[in-house]
């Protein structure tokens, strides 16, 4: 029987050092992560009669961990070895028009560029964001009847903006929705259902690992998606097909290019069960704690905040935006006092995770005062 954990609980198996806020690019993995690839990593190494079985199974696995976080079935879900790769999976696979926003992270915007260069069967409609942000209002101003699709990020990489994925359902109506996860999932109870193609990776919020990843489908999805890039492994064959090449099988399983990595399915897969056991909306709401704490920090040294205040428009990320001649002297200060944030367009990226500790604030505010006293 799968026993729940507290959020101390879960907390207590990361070991992450104080002054870390970067989750927005790579979290820390914990000591149950670590463990199972140890363990599969020695199945791998000593080869031991009948064990590699294990290393196997974990394809089911991962499939299973990842429907389960989505309210998805396990058929709908295809493991990848990171988002960019799902989305070139599922932008190479559409024909038609795709509004997205240039503003985007470019995993999304190189795939369908790329795929509009090589194949000429999907065209990206670029439309203005409001203000970084795509909001339903913002879409639905510049929708025309010839777009038969939309992407956007569930959570936007610049400005912490959470997507109203409700919203921009019901304005698009049956046009395929494309979602790029990957600063979302693991920190953000989503409506994934109102999705048609989902595409994330593990290495952040969700803290696997790199080479961690997975595309989700909805069956609307898999009857408009054609597997171009779809290798040997993925057929109906119940063995490699030798001597003849096989069709595609029909499902997410055809966006499959070849086996993959086991070792790095399980680690997604214990991250996965390890969120489900203290469910998502626990780590979500010590989440918005820790955010709120960080947008109180730089009021309180008048530090502006341009990233969402309100908790039904953000998630895990805080962006400060100093005065352009002051943004050197903040840098400064966060390397001086031990913080990981991420610096980039003017901008100060911060982003803690539930286990994100005392430590870790009072390092922040010590970062603050130096700066504060410096200008």
């Amino acid at each position: 029987m799968t026993t729940t954990l507290t959020i101390d609980e879960y907390n207590s198996n990361f070991s992450e050092e104080p002054g870390y806020l970067n989750f927005a690019y790579v979290g820390p993995v914990g000591r149950a992560v670590r463990d199972e690839e140890a363990a599969m990593s020695s199945l791998l190494a000593r080869a031991r009669f009948g064990s590699l079985g294990t290393l196997e199974e974990q394809g089911q696995r991962v499939r299973d961990a990842v429907a389960t976080t989505l309210g998805l079935r396990a058929d709908q879900v295809v493991f990848q070895p990171n988002t960019s790769q799902g989305l070139m999976h599922a932008m190479f696979g559409l024909e038609g028009r795709i509004a997205i926003s240039p503003a985007e992270f470019p995993s999304l915007t190189f795939a369908a560029s790329r795929a509009a260069d090589a194949l000429g069967v999907l065209t990206p409609v670029w439309f203005e964001p409001d203000h970084g942000r795509v909001t339903p209002g913002n879409l639905r101003d510049q929708l025309t009847a010839d777009i038969t699709a939309v992407g956007v990020s569930l959570v936007d990489f610049r400005t912490g903006y959470l997507t109203d994925l409700e919203g921009i359902r019901h304005v698009i109506g049956d046009r395929l929705f494309v979602v790029d996860a990957m600063q979302g999932f693991g920190v953000v109870d989503a409506p994934w259902h109102l999705a048609d193609v989902i595409v994330s990776g593990g290495q952040k919020w969700v803290r696997a690992g790199w080479g961690t990843g997975f595309m989700a489908l909805s069956d609307r999805a898999v009857e408009r998606l054609s597997p171009v890039f779809s290798g040997f492994s993925a057929t109906d064959a119940e063995e490699t097909p030798m001597d003849e090449v096989l069709p595609p099988t029909h499902g997410a399983a055809a966006f499959e290019i070849s086996h993959p990595d086991p070792v790095a399915q399980a680690r997604l897969a214990t991250a996965l069960e390890d969120l489900q056991r203290v469910g998502v909306a626990a780590v979500s709401a010590q989440v918005a704690e820790h955010v709120t704490r960080l947008i109180d920090l730089a009021d309180e040294f008048g530090v502006p905040v341009i990233s969402p205040r309100d908790e039904a428009e953000r998630a895990g990320i805080v962006v400060l935006q100093p005065p352009a001649d002051q943004l050197t002297i903040l840098t400064a200060s966060l390397h001086n006092h031990g913080i990981s944030a991420t610096v980039r367009q003017g901008s100060v990226r911060l982003s803690p995770h539930s286990s994100t500790d005392e430590e870790t604030f009072a390092m922040m505010r010590a970062t603050l005062i130096s700066f504060a006293t410096a200008v």
